[in-house]
């Protein structure tokens, strides 16, 4: 019976991730019948044609802090930095895709088995952990980030807002609606009701896809070619996705869903592919150890543990160099996560020996867990150094910038973490990290203003605007609070304010 349930809440959720996101688009459309349901912008009249880019980027800031919120939002720093780091190189090889507003991409990973990646407005580029697990090469998941930053280049998501018909509407409104629901109260019916309620408006909208998938694999194939990575990673994904759904049905079949793919398709890309030569694709190691980083987070439980550990030892007992160093990995991580930070560090030591020096000095995941077994083990001097060569040659590395900090605290070093740290929070204004770090800082150095100050701060990038404003009313009644304090509490409490009203008002 519990193992039933637990399926059907799965169930549920993979619909409201599988469904439920590619549709919200068109359910913020919805009169205000329905916005006490959605703190998103109102659209206005879309009867004009496609979203403004600044509108959509605007609805996909405000979908990202609900997913930031999530428990399943993955903050898994190397993670994180490694797939942006392949999407902006990808972006970056074909500036064009920026559009004419120029805004940014941004990648980052959720927790959850199911194969699927998916686009939000704006350039919020989303990949389930289970997709990062089935991509069998750096070129393969290059591939899935170039189809999803062809569907934001060319504005697909504005586009099927802007030609949405009323008569789409309800039915769609009622499968968001419905899917809540379900998640809340995990009931069959709700679950039934989900499913029943998708009717044409559903199908119209995959047949619209369909075009738009044609589309973001043509623009999705020149900006793989460009980034320099092995376009036949598109068709052999393409592969693996029929195969596993073949095989394996419905867990696997959720890209699929999103991203309906046709023989035509498949031809399509087979033949891009053979009209260009050959050009081959070295995958990283950090590839590898993402991937480790991604199977222990997606099942955090003691049997997910386990399965993890044999899983590893088979890497290293029957693998070649890369899977081999990936299994010694991921046992390092383990006895981290055990506190066994001398274990850690000699199976991580493995793990550096079979990718040679050159390739463990430039690798984010290998340095990042070798900072962390210093720390754990109590040797945050020997963190610090560590940390700072390293940000010598990657000075751009959010994980190497907050570990440094990190280390600076657990030696004791307050005022240089401080100082290091305000000037990040300069340079990165919108890392709420830096600013949470920093209100740890100054609680240890016992600035009980400005604590609550930079905590207020880092609540309200995070999303919790009540939480932030309510640090700010700890701030003012703090004993050492001065008058420079009082000026940016009041300046910030006004922004708050109104930020939390507008989103009161669905605005």
């Amino acid at each position: 019976m519990r193992t039933s349930l637990f399926f059907k809440q799965q169930r549920l959720r993979r619909i409201f991730r599988i469904l439920v996101f590619p549709l919200l688009f068109t359910f913020i459309t919805q009169p205000l019948a329905y916005a006490q349901y959605s703190n998103l912008p109102t659209l206005g009249d879309t009867a004009r044609g496609e979203l403004s880019p600044l509108m959509e980027y605007k609805i996909g800031v405000e979908i990202m802090r609900r997913i930031q919120m999530d428990p399943d939002y993955i903050e898994d720093e190397v993670i994180s930095e490694y797939l942006n780091n392949i999407g902006h190189k990808l972006v970056n090889a074909t500036p064009d895709v920026r559009g004419e507003t120029g805004n940014d991409f941004h990648f980052f990973a959720l927790r959850d088995q199911t194969l699927n990646a998916f686009a939000l407005p704006g350039g919020f580029i989303g990949v389930h952990t289970g997709l990062l697990l089935a991509a069998q090469s750096e070129s393969e998941l290059a591939s899935v980030l170039s189809h999803e930053i062809g569907h934001v280049s060319q504005r697909h998501i504005a586009r099927m807002i802007g030609n949405q018909k009323q008569d789409m509407l309800i039915p769609i409104a009622a499968l968001v609606l419905a899917a809540i629901a379900g998640a809340a109260k995990q009931t069959d019916a709700a679950g039934a009701l989900v499913m029943g309620g998708q009717g044409l408006a559903v199908q119209k909208q995959l047949n619209f896809n369909r075009d738009a998938e044609r589309e973001a694999d043509r623009v999705g194939f020149l900006i793989l070619k460009n980034a320099g990575f092995d376009t036949n990673g598109m068709v052999l994904f393409f592969e693996r996705l029929q195969r596993a759904n073949r095989h394996y049905g419905e867990g696997f079949s959720a890209y699929l869903r999103t991203h309906p793919l046709t023989s035509e398709r498949i031809a399509d890309v087979e033949a891009r592919v053979r009209s260009e030569s050959y050009r081959q694709h070295a995958d990283s190691p950090d590839f590898y150890y993402v991937r480790i980083r991604a199977e222990l987070l997606q099942d955090e439980s003691a049997k997910g543990m386990e399965t993890a550990a044999a899983n590893f030892q088979e890497m290293i007992k029957i693998g070649s160099r890369l899977p081999a160093s990936a299994g010694y990995y991921g046992q390092a991580l383990l006895a981290l996560k055990q506190n066994d930070t001398m274990k850690a560090a000699s199976l991580l030591q493995e793990a550096k020996k079979l990718v040679g020096d050159k390739a463990a000095q430039a690798s984010l995941a290998l340095i990042s867990t070798s900072i962390d077994i210093k720390i754990a083990g109590r040797q945050p001097a020997e963190a610090a150094r560590e940390a700072l060569t390293a940000l010598s040659r990657f000075p751009a590395s959010r994980a190497l910038s907050h570990r440094y900090a990190g280390a600076l605290y657990h030696a004791g070093n307050y005022d240089g973490a401080a100082q290091y740290l305000r000037k990040q929070a300069q340079l990165y204004r919108s890392d709420p990290m830096v600013h949470g770090m920093l209100a740890k800082v100054y609680g240890a150095q016992e600035k009980i203003a400005l604590m609550h100050i930079e905590l207020a701060e880092s609540y309200s990038l995070s999303g919790g605007l009540s939480a932030a404003l309510e640090q700010l009313s700890l701030a003012r009644q703090a004993p050492d609070v001065t008058f420079y304090d009082h000026s940016i509490i009041d300046a910030k409490e006004r922004e708050w304010q109104a930020q939390r009203l507008e989103e009161m008002q669905g605005k």
